[in-house]
């Protein structure tokens, strides 16, 4: 079980799966995700299901505050989070803010951050040709904004948040805005739930409407070279991820699945009817730098850290990216 930027990390280790499957097989799939899997020609895993960043808003409040359409740019967001959270204040619930997302010096960072870059124009960290893309206006620009909703819109222990933790903020139904994966629109309908029928999703908003980016994520399944049965280990991995066990995963656990067909289901849409909407989303979703292969983790980790020090106050957005680019071509990665 490998996560989306896996199997360049772990590339030595796994089996080479084009020799076992058909084009038909993977057409299938959404194609960013079998470019996921794809490092150096080959075929690492398959995809078992998706992820991508996506803004759930709360369609009473909106309605409640004359808004028309949930917000399409990230200026309209952060306006309407502001005159929620402010009524919703006067009307007596101090606990409650208009954004709530994943703050902490960790991953769910990266994929945050990522998502505000590209949707500004900024880039992608590293691009496929290996050359470093966070030194520049519009990712300095998507990162003021950002640190300018800490301790306005969004709370200042947005800090130490995770997906669980913005959860337990819109789970209450202290939130007007959140942005999460898909795992949470089945949570946020349970029974226990202040906000069950009430919320709704849709793609994340961009500097510009249109812009918006979601940065890919999901869980993938691939075969280790040391598998004493490599035959049967991948006929299992293509059983796991066929259509018909797709489905039943995600009747149980309410995943985004990894086929444009299965966003069509009747049966699974009235299940998660989130997903009629969001079909699309993984057409224009955003991998994270793949290409920094075995050094990923450090890439990543030396990118949330910059980011966090600028949401922190700690550092200003140009010079935190300015030192990173200087740090990530110590890497190796090539200047613009």
């Amino acid at each position: 079980m490998l996560d989306v930027f896996f199997p360049a990390i772990v590339a030595e280790h796994l089996v080479d799966l084009t020799p076992f499957i058909d084009q038909a097989f993977l057409d299938q799939y959404y194609p960013a995700l079998i470019e996921a899997n794809t490092v150096g020609g080959q075929l690492l895993a398959l995809p078992w299901f998706a992820g991508a960043g996506m803004l759930y808003y709360r369609t009473d409040l909106l309605e409640k505050y004359g808004y028309d359409a949930p917000p399409a740019t990230w200026a309209e967001l952060t306006e309407m989070a502001q005159a929620i959270q402010d009524g919703e204040r006067a009307e007596g619930n101090p606990d409650f803010w208009g954004f709530v997302w994943q703050g902490n010096a960790y991953e769910g960072l990266t994929c945050d951050a990522l998502e505000w870059q590209k949707s500004f124009g900024g880039g992608v960290i590293i691009n496929p040709d290996g050359v470093i893309e966070v030194n520049n206006p519009e990712t300095i620009e998507a990162f003021d904004l950002a640190a300018s909703w800490v301790g306005t819109i969004t709370p200042e222990a947005v800090l130490s948040y995770q997906e669980e933790d913005a959860r337990a903020v819109w789970h209450a139904g202290n939130a007007a805005f959140m942005r999460n994966w898909g795992y949470a629109y089945t949570l946020s309908q349970a029974d226990d739930s202040a906000v069950a029928g009430n919320f709704s999703v849709v793609p994340l908003p961009g500097s510009e409407p249109g812009m918006g980016a979601a940065t890919l994520g999901g869980w993938q399944l691939g075969v280790t070279k040391y598998s004493s049965n490599i035959d049967a280990a991948v006929a299992f991995v293509k059983w796991m991820v066929s259509d018909d066990q797709l489905k039943q995963y995600h009747f149980l656990r309410g995943e985004q699945p990894v086929m444009p067909a299965l966003y069509q289901d009747a049966e699974l849409v009235e299940a998660l009817p989130y997903l009629a909407d969001m079909g699309n989303i993984l057409n224009f979703a955003t991998a994270r730098p793949a290409v920094a292969g075995a050094q990923y983790n450090d890439v990543s980790q030396l990118y949330y850290t910059a980011v966090h020090s600028i949401l922190e106050g700690q550092a200003d957005a140009a010079t935190a990216m300015a030192d990173l680019e200087l740090t990530l071509a110590d890497l190796g990665f090539e200047l613009p």
